[in-house]
C-alpha cells in the first residue's frame, strides 16, 4: 500500500465520524509495532494538506524492559517533524515479577493507557490517536461474542470523560494486509514487542480464527467488519 492510498482510508474514516476539529492537539500513541508507526505516518500526512488545522505529539510508555530499541522510531519522528517524548515506567517488572500475574494483559492495558493519558494531558492534547485497523474491530467483536456474550466492538470515537479527552481510531478502514504491505514498502522502524505475553494471548486465537472463517468463507471478515459498522452499536457516533 503506499502512503496515498494510506491517506485516502484515514481522510475517510476523519471526515465519516468527524475525529479531528480545528485546532485539536493529537498524542499518537506508538507501541514500536508497525500499526502505531503507520498511524503516525498517516496523521502526519494528513497534517499537511487537511482544511482543519492539528497539531501531533507521539507518546511510547516504556514497560521497562532492556531490549526495547526506540532510537529509529525517534529518527522516524524527527523525519516526520513530530515530538517524541518516551514514558519511562516498571510497568513490566510490576507485572510479571513482583504481581507475577497469569493474566497480565488486562491490568498492563490498564496501566499503560492511563501512563499514555497522563502524559497526553501534561502536553496539552485534548484527543488520543490509537492505531487500530479494520482487523482489530472484527477480532474484538468475536472476542465479545464468545468470552462475553454480547455483540460489542471499539467506537471510532470514544470520550473519556474522567480524563477529558476523545480517543479517536483514524485506521478504522484499513485492513492489516495493507499495513503490513506499507510497513515493507517504507521500512517502518517496527520495535518487536518484548513482552513475555506477546503472541499467546486472546486476541492472538481471534485473529486466527477471523483467518480461518475468511479462508472457509470467502469475505466473512468484509461482511463482519458491515455488521460492525452498521450495527446501530451503542456509543458510536453517527457516520456522516
Amino acid at each position: 500500500m503506499k502512503l496515498q492510498q494510506l491517506l485516502s482510508y484515514t481522510r475517510r474514516a476523519v471526515d465519516d465520524y468527524h475525529m479531528i476539529e480545528e485546532g485539536d492537539k493529537i498524542a499518537v500513541g506508538i507501541s514500536g509495532g508497525k500499526d502505531s508507526l503507520a498511524l503516525l505516518y498517516a496523521l502526519s500526512g494528513l497534517r499537511r494538506f487537511y482544511p482543519k488545522h492539528f497539531d501531533l505529539e507521539a507518546i511510547t510508555v516504556d514497560l521497562g524492559y532492556d531490549n526495547f530499541d526506540l532510537t529509529d522510531i525517534k529518527k522516524l519522528c524527527d523525519e516526520l517533524n513530530v515530538n517524541y517524548t518516551i514514558v519511562k515506567t516498571d510497568i513490566g517488572h510490576i507485572i510479571f515479577e513482583d504481581r507475577k500475574e497469569k493474566n497480565p494483559c488486562s491490568l498492563c492495558s490498564k496501566m499503560r493507557k492511563g501512563a499514555f493519558n497522563q502524559k497526553a494531558k501534561e502536553l496539552g492534547c485534548n484527543k488520543l490517536a490509537y492505531g487500530h485497523h479494520r482487523d482489530d474491530l472484527v477480532e474484538t467483536m468475536l472476542l465479545s461474542l464468545i468470552f462475553e456474550g454480547h455483540f460489542y466492538s471499539f467506537s471510532p470515537m470514544t470520550y473519556l470523560d474522567r480524563m477529558d479527552i476523545t480517543l479517536i481510531r483514524p485506521l478504522l478502514y484499513v485492513e492489516e494486509a495493507d499495513i503490513i504491505g506499507f510497513q515493507h514498502k517504507y521500512n517502518l522502524p517496527v520495535s518487536k514487542n518484548p513482552c513475555p505475553a506477546d503472541g499467546v494471548t486472546k486476541r492472538e486465537y481471534a485473529k486466527n480464527l477471523a483467518k480461518q472463517l475468511n479462508r472457509d468463507h470467502p469475505g466473512a471478515i468484509d461482511r463482519m467488519f458491515s455488521a460492525i459498522i452498521n450495527g446501530n452499536l451503542p456509543n458510536w457516533p453517527k457516520k456522516h
